[in-house]
Order: structure tokens, then sequence, then C-alpha cells
């Protein structure tokens, strides 16, 4: 076989590989004309269906983000939340009992009954018990029996209540209760420093108890002081 039926050859073999392509490529432009032609007559397309889906991802999650979840837990009383989803890292911004703070006057129609609570304690047990011990009923300041013994009662009222309960008498009728800003169960720690030192305060300075009024979450000068605040309980 001489050389020209080698070049014959490899001009055939040349010519077939370069039918072969331009059959692909004709192939390939018919398969994406039928493509368009399919998504026109159907108003879509698969970029749209890719957004679609993708919305559909977005919507779900920011409806898990606006619902943060609180859970009220069986031992002691406390509350432990789950983070609102996505967002572990910004509890400060989305916090666990938005929108549940109790604002001024609640509390203080609250507080009115504690103080008729307490002041009918006094009359219905100290009272009978100070004559029997032949001691003077007259609250001649803090320093005199009866003013020290009414001090104690009022303290004991609010601190007992507090860690036992959440609640005074005066906030389980209104529906309120103390919590912890993080979220745990109130402590002994948290409890006196709010209802023995931070009250004293609050109690002597009576004006300051308008700071609920002015605060984000509408929290007491004792509240700031334990880090805690006032609630609407979960029903």
């Amino acid at each position: 076989m001489n050389s020209n039926e080698f070049d014959k050859d490899d001009h055939v073999i040349s010519d077939t590989e370069s039918d072969s392509t331009v059959q692909k490529e004709s192939t390939v432009n018919n398969l994406d004309r039928a493509l368009l032609t399919e998504n026109k007559h159907s108003g879509s397309s698969p970029m749209s269906d890719s957004k679609v889906s993708h919305t559909e991802v977005n919507t779900a999650d920011v409806s898990k983000l606006d619902t943060p979840q609180l859970e009220h837990t069986t031992e002691g009383g406390g509350y432990t939340t789950v983070p609102p989803y996505g967002q572990e890292e910004t509890l400060a911004e989305h916090h666990r009992f938005a929108g549940l703070y109790a604002g001024f006057w609640m509390r203080f129609w609250a507080y009115l009954l504690d103080l008729i609570v307490i002041g009918s304690i006094n009359r219905m047990i100290l009272n009978p018990v100070f004559r029997a011990l032949d001691v003077s009923l007259v609250e001649d300041g803090i320093i005199s029996p009866m003013g020290l013994t009414t001090a104690v009662v009022f303290y004991l009222y609010f601190v007992l209540m507090t860690k036992f309960y959440g609640q005074t008498l005066g906030k389980m009728v209104f529906g309120l209760r103390v919590v912890e800003l993080d979220g745990s169960r109130l402590s002994w720690g948290t409890v006196l420093f709010r209802e023995w030192i931070g009250r004293f305060i609050s109690a002597t300075v009576m004006v300051l108890y308008v700071v609920v009024a002015f605060t984000k979450k509408k929290q007491g000068l004792h509240d700031l002081f334990a880090d805690t605040a006032v609630i609407y309980e979960p029903r």
C-alpha cells in the first residue's frame, strides 16, 4: 500500500470525526431550543424554579426565627428556652421574654394588693401577740419592737413568696411572675438581692418605683440590681 492510500484513509477518518462533532453540536442546540420553548409555554425557567425553592426555604427559616420558644421547667418553676432558630448568638436582640414584660400600672396594683395582705397579717397575727405580751403597738421608728417586727414580716413575705413561688399573692392575682433574664431558676442570692436590698432602696425612696415605666424591659431599680424582670405568666 502506497502513501497516497494512507492519506486517503486519514481524510476519511477526519471527515467522519468532524461530521460526528457537528451532529453532536446540532443535537445539543436542538435540545436547548426545545427546552427554551417548553419553558416559554410553561412560564417558568430552571433558574426561576431554583429561586422559588430557595425562597420557600428562606420563608420557612424566617418563620422559625420569629418564634422564640419559652418552656416552663418542672423543677423549681424556672424557665428555660430553646434559642430562636439561627439566632443562638443574638439572644440580646431577640430576648426570650420579649412582649411579656409587665408595665408600671399592673405591677403597681399587684404591689398595692401585697401591702393589703401584709397589713392584714400584722393586724390579725402580730397585734394580738403584742397585746398578749403587753408590748406597745406604737411604731416609734424602725427601732421600736412593732417597727422591727413589721419590717421583718414585710421583707420575709416578699423573699419567701418570690423564692418558692416566683410571685407574691398580688402577682398571682394579676398573672405576673418574677424571672431571671437568663431564664434560670431564681436563686437565693438573686431573691435576697432583689427583695431585700433592692426593695429597701426602692421603698425608702418611693419615686424610684417609677423607673419601671421608663426602662425597656419594664424593670424597677431592684430588678436592675438583680438582673430580673416581671413578666405576664405564660398561659
